[in-house]
């Protein structure tokens, strides 16, 4: 088995450029929309939306912190991923409080305004998580962007969901419910994120990240780890 040094650099350089590009674009949609639907969950009155957009908010930071550890050590994306979950659990915890607050204060959310921005929310976040599906897999840093894309999509349909809910109840809870659940979702994904990261943490520790003990975990790991971390990236994230 070829060193570290050696380990399909080639299409290692390929698959980051690759991602660079996508994390660029992803970057530019998530900020877009936060602008979006910050203004739309103000006009609105709705919390989701304001989750909605607050995790809008969060990706384009974690996209950004991406850009900057691509192709780096092991244990710098570890870090990085480290901090994503980090923010991914306080922003959890704020719309929790949020929502909390708005139960007891009231709110008047607007369905139409919900439905309509949740759509075109829906929309963005689908092609982006098209666009990343292909690096889905790899290390914890991959996998974090991931779940948020995944995540997103999913309190898009909630959004969309929690304006019929307003319609037929004619209450706010259906609003306030599913901004509760985007919040739980999101403190779901920081703690698995966390999880891979302190694997990764102690994994580059022991082998030095680079050195020796790291081809030898490439080599357990297989193939499929070429030019990811050293090879070591999906090793790490297997083992949970």
């Amino acid at each position: 088995m070829a060193g570290c040094t050696d380990c399909a650099a080639d299409a290692g350089d390929v698959t980051d450029r690759r991602f660079r590009r996508v994390l660029w674009i992803a970057l530019a949609a998530n900020f877009a929309m936060f602008l979006v639907e910050a203004v739309a969950s103000a006009i609105g009155d709705s919390m989701s939306l304001q989750a909605d957009a607050l995790d809008f908010f969060s990706d384009s930071a974690n996209y950004a912190i991406s850009l900057f550890v691509v192709g780096g050590a092991l244990a710098s994306r570890a870090r990085a991923s480290l901090f994503k979950g980090a923010t991914m659990a306080a922003f959890g915890l704020w719309v929790l409080g949020s929502a909390v607050y708005r139960a007891v204060a009231g709110s008047d959310p607007d369905a139409a305004v919900m439905g309509g921005i949740g759509m075109l929310a829906l929309a963005v976040n689908v092609a982006v998580a098209a666009l990343l599906f292909s690096f889905r897999d790899g290390d914890s840093n991959r996998t974090s962007i991931w779940l948020c894309s995944r995540n997103d999509a999913i309190a898009n349909l909630a959004v969309i969901a929690a304006a019929g809910g307003v319609v037929a109840s004619g209450s706010r809870w259906p609003d306030l419910a599913v901004a509760a659940g985007i919040a739980a979702l999101n403190l779901s994904a920081a703690l698995h994120v966390t999880r891979l990261a302190r694997a990764e943490l102690k994994l580059a520790a022991a082998s030095g990240s680079c050195g020796p003990g790291a081809s030898a975990v490439a080599g357990n790991a297989g193939p499929e780890t070429a030019g990811d971390g050293c090879c070591a990236g999906r090793h790490a994230a297997g083992a949970h």
